[in-house]
């Protein structure tokens, strides 16, 4: 089978790797791809944002399966276009999508369908949204996040009435999300600890494909701004059998009838943002496609044929309920720029990748990279991330630090904490 892969991220370069282990896998290709991911699949620029230039290249190339990567194409379109045109592609329509480019959406669709999620309300005026904030009806402590798609860093926890008033400015007058920040939604800040949780669903039917716990703050001990993540690790220790059977049940479950009976069935990853409150599971967020860094642990541990579960999802033929998971313990480690995730510094050269990649049990996935003169060089915010595998999650956090401290580059900037919270979960 001719497989594409859609996207350039660390995400992407750890789906690659992974489908280059199937043996139904032929021809693989990534597009725009990057230098990692050269290494394992043909590499083809295309801009995401343009639909015409993708299904141009699928019919190019003779493309049988596309799966794509990130969330942007998939909310432009991506696969009613491919649908329309008799193509098969692993992921959701636009309206689908919607569960992860519209916070407002989302809410209202789980109030609508009876899943638990935080208390909300959707502000689509600046008035609107001070209004709220300055009422007290969600705090502070209050969340502010922005409706559409901001790369991960359009949610802000406000500690007080100033910082939420900040954030309503900074999104709805000073527009620093864009078109993204037009909409927000206000809702109470939920406690416990944070679990994202993985699905494959093909339009009425969803198996879990594992779990995992990410790093999403710059800096240890989760001080400073929000990024698109510094790190995670997986499985998640909090998340058993029964735990698992529940989320299934009281969440994942209703979404995809849910979204079934509203006429637009959901096929493909469904992320699940979890906050285990001292009342149940409650759900933060959804994504319509895997997390990065999360994509970095969680596929290196389904131990069997990834393609096969991905076009049964896609043609709606999900008929297993468990998919095997290995049994070892996963950590990952971003490199990130100076000025991340702020801005991003660009062209530094990045040396001892090979280094870490020879370390036995170690992965590189290339993100923010790109080649100048033969060399590696840095070419966005999250630069590569490092994970290490072990038997448990010292011996992976280990190897993952002992490896990302054999890469270095000009400002290079990552947390030393990651996988602490493993450490505590299992003693």
């Amino acid at each position: 089978m001719r497989v594409l892969v859609l996207g350039s991220g660390a995400r992407e370069h750890a789906l690659v790797a992974r489908l280059a282990a199937d043996r139904d896998v032929g021809d693989l290709v990534a597009a725009p791809g990057n230098p990692g991911i050269a290494r394992v699949a043909r590499t083809i620029g295309v801009k995401l944002d343009d639909l015409d230039a993708i299904a141009a290249l699928a019919d190019h190339e003779q493309i049988d399966f596309t799966i794509v990567g990130p969330e942007l194409p998939l909310s432009l379109g991506v696969a009613d276009r491919f649908h329309d045109e008799g193509r098969l592609l692993f992921g959701p329509t636009a309206a689908a999508a919607r569960l992860e480019s519209s916070k407002a959406f989302a809410k209202a669709f789980m109030a609508r369908h009876g899943v638990p999620t935080a208390r909300f309300r959707v502000c689509g005026s600046l008035d609107q949204a001070l209004s709220v904030v300055r009422s007290g009806e969600f705090g502070p402590p209050m969340v502010l996040k922005a409706d559409g798609l901001a790369a991960g860093k359009g949610v802000v926890v406000a500690p007080d009435r100033a910082a939420a008033e900040r954030a309503v400015l900074d999104a709805m007058r000073d527009r620093k999300f864009g078109a993204a920040g037009e909409t927000i939604v206000i809702e109470e800040c939920l406690e416990g600890p944070e679990v994202s949780f993985f699905c494959i669903c093909d339009g009425t039917r969803a198996v879990s494909v594992g779990t995992a716990q990410d790093h999403k703050r710059i800096f240890d001990d989760d001080r400073g701004p929000n990024t698109g993540g510094m790190g995670a690790f997986a499985p998640s220790p909090l998340v058993d059998a029964v735990l698992e059977a529940r989320l299934m049940r009281e969440i994942v479950d209703p979404v995809v009838a849910g979204m079934a009976a509203e006429g637009h069935p959901f096929r493909g990853f469904l992320y699940v943002g979890l906050m285990l409150t001292a009342g149940g599971p409650k759900v933060i967020e959804f994504n319509v496609r895997l997390g990065d860094p999360e994509a970095q642990v969680v596929l290196p541990l389904i131990d069997e044929p990834l393609l096969p579960l991905l076009v049964a999802g896609a043609t709606g033929r999900l008929t297993q309920r468990f998919v095997r998971l290995g049994a070892e313990r996963l950590a990952a480690v971003v490199l990130a720029a100076r000025g991340y995730p702020d801005s991003a510094e660009s062209g530094q050269e990045i040396v001892g990748l090979d280094a870490a990649e020879a370390i036995p049990q170690v992965s590189v996935y290339h993100a923010g990279t790109a080649k100048a003169h033969g060399r590696f060089v840095t070419a966005g915010g999250r630069v590569v991330t490092v994970v290490g595998r072990g038997l448990d999650f010292p011996e992976a956090i280990a190897r993952a630090y002992v490896a990302a401290l054999r890469i270095s580059f000009d400002g290079m900037q990552f947390r030393h904490d990651i996988g602490r919270k493993a450490f505590a979960y299992e003693t």
